[in-house]
């Protein structure tokens, strides 16, 4: 593992360093123009576990207004929603606990434009392929809305945490002199997409020939990144270096401009 990503992995582990000490560069850093993309929206970021304050931070970044979403109440009146990285199985377990599963399914079921990260990336899933279960056998429930199926910790355990480029569809807006830049992601037991429905959209991958780590893709591209209509979901943690493009690409989703 290198050593810049220790304090992010460290939160995951109980240690002391969270998200907010990741040790690289923080990349793409909002343009001001960029600032102001979220203004006088109100996003919801799904506060039950994981790194809820990292994706509040960085829609703030963006002008919006980011709250955390407790109560199925909460849910009335926001504009999208982010269910952060964390554990899967302990979100699943919390949003039936604080009664907000079915609330959350059916704002997905009426158009609320949703991003998952990481952990969210395996609750909008609609299957997925190696279900945690509970102790009387029954498989994690998601939220369900994406038509694709996922790996949970498909790129490997803690220690095996990784960060690489990826070539990012869908961020045009940010291109430059030199065209887009690539996004720098980081990957903490991040799950995988195995199989996309016929409405998604695959927006990045991780390239076996240019991985930083490259174990556990055994020579294919793995997906990491898709979208379909008014959900996205990523494999990997943009709220945890600081490339705020793809909230920004969330943002423009909420307002029609992507």
């Amino acid at each position: 593992m290198e050593p810049r990503l220790k304090a992010v992995v460290g939160s995951r582990m109980g240690q002391r360093h969270g998200p907010e000490h990741y040790d690289g560069s923080m990349t793409n850093p909002l343009s001001d123009a960029s600032s102001r993309v979220g203004s006088g929206l109100r996003i919801g970021v799904l506060a039950l576990q994981g790194d809820f304050r990292e994706h509040i931070h960085a829609v703030e970044a963006a002008g919006a207004a980011g709250v955390g979403i407790r109560r199925p109440s909460e849910l009335d009146d926001v504009d999208g929603l982010i269910i952060p990285g964390g554990e899967s199985t302990t979100i699943d377990k919390l949003s039936r606990i604080f009664e907000l599963r079915d609330p959350i399914k059916d704002r997905i079921a009426d158009g609320l434009p949703v991003y998952g990260s990481c952990a969210g990336m395996i609750l909008l899933a609609d299957e997925i392929a190696d279900p945690a279960k509970d102790l009387n056998g029954n498989p994690q429930q998601t939220f369900g809305g994406l038509d694709i199926t996922v790996r949970r910790n498909a790129f490997g355990r803690q220690r095996e945490s990784f960060e690489t480029d990826l070539d990012f569809k869908g961020l045009d807006f940010s291109a430059g002199e030199s065209g887009v830049d690539p996004v720098h992601a980081v990957f903490i037991r991040g799950p995988w997409v195995e199989r996309v429905g016929p409405n998604v959209e695959i927006l990045a991958q991780v390239d076996p020939d240019h991985a930083s780590h490259t174990a556990t893709l055994h020579g294919v591209a793995r997906i990491v990144a898709v979208r379909s209509g008014h959900l996205l979901a990523t494999s990997f943690h943009p709220e945890v270096t600081g490339e705020k493009r793809v909230h920004e690409l969330f943002i423009r989703m909420i307002r029609g401009e992507a």
